[in-house]
């Protein structure tokens, strides 16, 4: 129900930003701006929440087989802590295959994180983590019921711990691992649609802290 008040509310809001926009976005839970990295068919941002739509073929993904190597899907992204955690629940409607919502956090074309809520193969809906190191590695995780997951990533200093939950409170630890990187780390939020014509993704509860975790397994 809370998912359902969150998606209405958003689509409701007077507030509507047009895809066109290079001006930068702002979230309150965010401290500081987000801008594109590739065009979305159109977003909206509105009472902390976010909507994003990606357009036809879209993706960010490097096959392990090098036969497929593409990284055209929106993004909006902000400069990251050190340290920090960042908390969202994903919702779509799980259209076209690999459609999906997805928290990013990418040192540059070569060297990201993808923590991606997303149809798979199967037509499930499935909470999927790619990490890539010149290379994607595809990690398909749960499988989930509803339309709505929330999602937790967590950096302390060059540790990546990665997190799910169906309602929010009690976090599931998916992927704990070494991201070590020179350059500075962008965090945000990607949309994407590589078969499917489009992909409305919509981010609410959003929280962004610069605490470092001491318990990976508690993610506190």
């Amino acid at each position: 129900m809370r998912s359902l008040l969150c998606l209405a509310s958003l689509l409701l809001s007077p507030v509507l930003l047009m895809a066109q926009s290079r001006e930068p976005v702002h979230l309150p839970a965010i401290p500081r701006p987000l801008y594109w990295e590739n065009t979305p068919v159109h977003f909206e941002a509105a009472n902390g929440r976010l909507m994003i739509e990606a357009g036809e073929k879209t993706d960010m993904f490097r096959d392990p087989n090098v036969t497929y190597n593409t990284d055209n899907a929106p993004k909006l992204l902000f400069l990251a802590d050190s340290n920090f955690v960042l908390t969202v629940a994903i919702h779509h409607v799980f259209a076209g295959k690999w459609d999906g919502g997805a928290i990013v956090l990418k040192a540059d074309s070569l060297n990201w994180i993808k923590f991606c809520f997303e149809k798979d193969y199967t037509g499930r809906k499935r909470v999927v983590s790619v990490v890539t190191k010149g290379i994607s590695d595809d990690c398909n995780s749960a499988a989930a019921a509803a339309d709505t997951i929330h999602y937790k990533i967590a950096k302390a200093g060059n540790v990546i711990t990665l997190y799910y939950s169906r309602e929010g409170r009690n976090w599931f630890l998916v992927r704990h691992l070494v991201f070590d990187s020179r350059k500075p780390l962008k965090l945000g939020f990607l949309a994407q649609s590589p078969t499917g014509k489009s992909c409305k993704v919509f981010f609410s509860d959003i929280h962004y802290s610069t605490k470092k975790i001491a318990d990976p397994y508690l993610g506190e």
